[in-house]
């Protein structure tokens, strides 16, 4: 069975949304390690109470090829094939994205290539844009740029704030992203350049 390793940086919903996938027989896999740079994070505590492997490892002042390096030991240890950000806040290394090509996943709240970077749901009711949401993309060395998988679209209203917005975002983050992890555990997909072919298109 496929094993995942989670990193994350705070309370862990979209963790959570995954375990609860796997723990339905949604995904294909187990998860194998959850790793968090930030003690306080509460993504730790929740894989804890499921009996899941949740370590950290303090990024405070460490370069990040160096961190990275430390991260990398550890998924190996655990035998680790698929690689999931779950509200992880650290950019990775070029080394870190090389030791697991197309084997990366990011979770955005926008349609990206709108809004990439911090504070995405922001940046949207700021621009007025009419719609939202949320994609779920393989990770390479540019940020928030690699090939799509899925995306969910949201309305923005005209009485949200960036609170309400990311909250009914959420919602679609959790449905979506463990969706796109087992599409890519089955390998029912192939790039072609930039757009992942999903394979009831094929």
């Amino acid at each position: 069975m496929k094993r995942l390793g989670i990193l994350l940086s705070g309370r862990g919903s979209n963790f959570e949304a995954i375990a609860d996938s796997v723990e339905a027989g949604k995904i294909d896999a187990s998860i194998g390690l959850v790793i968090s740079n930030r003690a306080e994070a509460r993504g730790l505590e929740r894989a804890r109470e499921r009996g899941l492997k949740a370590l950290c490892i303090p990024s405070r002042g460490l370069d990040r090829e160096v961190y990275d390096r430390l991260l990398i030991e550890e998924l190996r240890r655990e035998n680790i094939d698929l690689v999931c950000l779950a509200g992880y806040m650290r950019l990775l290394s070029a080394a870190f994205i090389r030791e697991y090509p197309l084997r990366i996943l990011n979770i955005h709240p926008s349609l990206l290539p709108a809004f990439p970077g911090l504070d995405a749901q922001h940046q949207a009711v700021d621009y007025g844009v009419k719609i939202s949401g949320c994609t779920v993309h393989f990770v390479d060395e540019h940020l928030d740029a690699g090939p799509i998988i899925l995306q969910a679209a949201v309305p923005v209203l005209d009485s949200d704030t960036a609170g309400t917005l990311s909250e009914r975002i959420l919602k679609e983050e959790h449905r979506i992203y463990p969706e796109a992890i087992q599409i890519v555990l089955s390998g029912n997909f192939e790039i072609r350049g930039r757009q992942v072919i999903l394979e009831r298109s094929l």
